[in-house]
């Protein structure tokens, strides 16, 4: 493995650090203290920072020679709303919030190429390294697209980076194309006719409306779209009723709906208004979807993807990168950011949960598990990727 030396000279601190932000860990749009940890240290260290972009998020700028090339780096902030398990010492000091993700991890990494990039600038042109707040839901992406990124910190590429458990630590993977689904949400309220349980006919019962609404919404998936095409429809939530002999005036689904390409969700989004309001027609009752679009699919593209490619290869070896894993139904803001600009998101390896405390089961602790933990073993890694992949693509 080709760690740079530098960075594995700082790794201690770089722990540290990252330990600090998992012990205080901050929900969307609140990572005001992260922020300041992130923004002191790009200070320190004679980087410039734009702050209050996306609320919260950091950008900092450093800068090489002549060129006008640009790259954009990027990492995550937030954390999630979930009470830790965990007991080790830097456990979150903050009941209900938790950096169950990797955030703390993805974060820290960036601080550490940024702080070497700071002190060789062995390229020409400009990194910008992106801290980016709000990815759990709250599309911070978008918001700092919304407030100018690229047209403050233009980037002719951006890059991204997860840990993902159970893939051993020094290795990557990574697929051109889909990376990552969309991540929508539905609710579809029903509206029938309340009636005592022993005298139906009186009625129109709701539950029956929302049982024939859910077994019809799945011929979306697998009579509807092409076989090749891949979508998940998930009914997560059925809500009807408070008395066992009471047939209820309202029931209520919730969901999700997960694709890799507008299309299919055009085509499904479409499918399930006609679904809901006929089903609930037929049976004589009415029914309202309310259908929204949270993140777009993550989509790497093919040139950025073969030249990240070839620099995870040139520091773990070329049998370390999988270069055409499977796409995850999981989401990703980084979504918007490569609507925009051409890039590429990838996984590196967070082990198989070895790095983490005692008695809490055996295999990998997968993401948003209340006994995660980031693997501090990734820290120089993901670290030399991020300046090498600076370096490269901006080379003197």
């Amino acid at each position: 493995m080709n760690l740079i030396d530098r960075i594995t000279q700082f790794h201690a601190d770089m722990r540290a650090i990252r330990r600090d932000i998992h012990a205080h860990p901050e929900l969307c749009y609140q990572e005001a203290r992260t922020a300041d940890v992130v923004a002191q240290k790009l200070t320190e260290w004679g980087i410039p920072i734009t702050r209050g972009l996306g609320k919260t998020g950091v950008v900092g700028t450093i800068k090489a020679g002549s060129s006008g090339k640009t790259v954009g780096l990027r990492a995550d902030m937030d954390a999630l709303p979930l009470q830790e398990h965990n007991t080790f010492a830097h456990r979150s000091t903050h009941d209900g919030k938790m950096h169950a993700c990797g955030h703390d991890g993805h974060t820290t990494m960036l601080l550490a190429a940024a702080k070497y990039l700071s002190e060789t600038r062995n390229f020409d042109g400009t990194v910008h390294v992106i801290f980016q707040p709000a990815e759990e839901g709250g599309a911070g992406a978008k918001a700092m697209m919304a407030d100018g990124l690229f047209e403050k910190f233009p980037c002719d590429a951006v890059f991204g980076m997860h840990n993902w458990p159970g893939s051993k630590v020094g290795t990557f993977g990574v697929t051109a194309g889909p990376m990552m689904a969309s991540s929508n949400e539905f609710e579809i309220t029903i509206t029938g006719k309340g009636a005592h349980a022993a005298m139906p006919h009186n009625g129109i019962d709701p539950v029956m409306v929302a049982v024939a609404i859910a077994q019809n919404l799945q011929t979306l998936v697998t009579r509807n779209k092409r076989p090749i095409d891949t979508a998940v429809l998930s009914i997560t939530q059925i809500h009807a009723g408070d008395a066992y002999n009471i047939i209820p005036n309202e029931a209520v689904l919730r969901g999700t709906v997960r694709t890799f390409s507008g299309e299919v969700l055009d085509l499904i989004q479409t499918g399930m208004e006609r679904i809901v309001e006929h089903s609930a027609k037929a049976l004589g009752a009415s029914a309202h979807l309310r259908f929204k679009r949270n993140y777009p699919p993550t989509i790497n593209h093919k040139r950025e993807t073969e030249f990240a490619i070839a620099v995870m290869q040139d520091v773990v070896g070329v049998d370390n990168v999988r270069t055409a894993i499977d796409p995850t139904m999981g989401s990703e803001d980084f979504a918007f950011m490569l609507e925009e600009k051409p890039g590429c998101y990838f996984f590196i390896g967070n082990g198989d949960g070895e790095h983490r405390e005692l008695g809490h089961g055996m295999g990998p602790c997968m993401l948003h598990n209340p006994s995660y933990d980031f693997n501090d073993d990734l820290i120089p890694i993901g670290a030399t990727v991020w300046v090498r992949m600076a370096e490269a693509y901006l080379p003197v």
